[in-house]
């Protein structure tokens, strides 16, 4: 990878999710070389990965490739590598493939699972972050039915059947209700010899109540929803231990399970070589309200990895995606002006609403002063998310499968095509 910079200045881009994407876009027609730095190839539209995770959906029509995005722009350049230390002194990175020269960073690493430092939860639970995770989740929920089926002990045939939760946000409630939704419409179906009734969802939320960032009714609505589909709601209990098949909660509670499913918190992925100072809660970079990182001149992060601390967001903005994409837009608008020496433009957030599905024909929607519930707000929440898929062809993928699946209330997506072994968390495709 070439070092030295040609003769316009070189913004890199750490990152190709929301926030990364929309500053290069941004950054167009600007007198820039723009290199974005990804170690994966495309980019995943996380919110639909717990129905890769359900088989609900094909793991590639949620990714779409990176270079395809920028096809037509002229000033981009993408490097499929993984950094490894940031080098202010020297404005340089170093990557898996050479060290690459900036004279403007922007980072837009997102986040990862937040484990909160327990080591064995993080080897035995499954997290669901990007693409992979999502189909290792996938061969062990569709491996543990297959198992089910022929184990003999009845203890071990309860624990590979009982399905835990951790985590009352949107992807927490999303997932248990996909889950839940899984044994009403198809465990009997397509698993001959099972029963709905041994099949079990539990969803554990720290917080006293579901969807904490919704209105209250939304959170009321949630709740009765996972109810009215037989999921075992503990509010205000925290997981304490998991080993690998007995889950302990600070409620008093034990369950005996092999499928325990974190989506309980996350922290910022933040590359080596920012200084300690600058990381806040949740192992985010603090920046200022330019989002530009504090002690630094020419660096800058976004999104999920940023912390913008003021008095209206005391802990920073929540890492969704629209905060990704506006700040990603307002860094971009602010390097034109920083060309033009005209004073730059502090970001705010324009919070455009909140959405989370809990299953077929079951949403909550909060867009602004309006809240409403049920099956308008699915219908909402479908278009929301179909028109921010990246590609008309995964568009259209994604639009013809909801509509088979909701039809015939089944996919075609339930397969087993890597072997996922919980106990060293390798996957083998040529297994089984």
């Amino acid at each position: 990878m070439e070092q030295k910079k040609n003769t316009r200045p070189r913004v890199a881009i750490i990152g190709g999710g929301f926030g990364g994407i929309q500053l290069a876009k941004k950054l167009k027609n600007a007198p820039v070389d723009v290199l974005m730095i990804d170690k994966h190839n495309y980019h995943t539209f996380q919110p639909l990965l717990y129905q890769v995770a359900g088989g609900s959906i094909a793991a590639d029509s949620i990714g779409f490739p990176l270079r395809r995005i920028f096809t037509r722009q002229n000033n981009f350049r993408f490097a499929l590598a993984e950094v490894k230390k940031i080098n202010p002194e020297s404005n340089t990175l170093d990557t898996d493939i050479g060290t690459i020269y900036y004279d403007y960073l922007a980072i837009a690493t997102g986040s990862n699972t937040n484990f909160f430092g327990n080591k064995e939860i993080e080897h035995f639970a499954m997290p669901m972050k990007n693409i992979p995770e999502a189909l290792n989740l996938r061969s062990l929920i569709l491996q543990n039915l297959e198992t089910s089926l022929v184990s003999k002990d009845p203890e071990e045939k309860a624990a590979l059947m009982t399905f835990v939760v951790v985590g009352g946000g949107p992807t927490g409630v999303e997932l248990s209700g996909a889950l839940a939704e899984m044994r009403e419409l198809i465990l009997m179906k397509d698993y001959h010899g099972l029963r709905k009734h041994s099949m079990r969802v539990y969803l554990v939320e720290g917080k006293a109540e579901l969807l904490a960032s919704f209105s209250v009714g939304a959170r009321a609505k949630a709740k009765k929803f996972l109810e009215d589909m037989d999921v075992t709601i503990y509010n205000s209990a925290h997981v304490q231990s998991y080993n690998g098949y007995e889950l302990k909660i600070d409620n008093g509670t034990s369950l005996l399970t092999r499928n325990v499913l974190w989506a309980a918190g996350v922290k910022g992925e933040v590359p080596e070589g920012i200084s300690a100072d600058n990381i806040a809660r949740g192992n985010r970079i603090l920046v200022d309200e330019f989002n530009k990182v504090k002690g630094y001149e020419n660096i800058y992060a976004i999104g999920d990895v940023a912390a913008m601390i003021s008095d209206e967001y005391p802990n920073g903005h929540p890492g969704v995606a629209p905060v990704a994409i506006q700040q990603g837009q307002n860094l971009g608008e602010n390097v034109y002006r920083m060309f033009e020496r005209q004073p730059l433009k502090p970001f705010k957030y324009r919070d455009k609403g909140s959405l989370a599905t809990i299953g077929r024909n079951k949403a909550v929607a909060d867009l602004g002063k309006i809240h409403f519930q049920g099956f308008f707000a699915w219908l909402v929440w479908g278009f929301v998310h179909i028109m921010s898929l990246a590609g008309f062809t995964n568009k259209g993928i994604i639009f013809f499968s909801w509509a088979i699946n909701y039809f015939t209330k089944n996919s075609d997506n339930r397969l087993i095509v890597r072997f996922f072994d919980n106990e060293t968390r390798m996957t083998d495709p040529e297994s089984r």
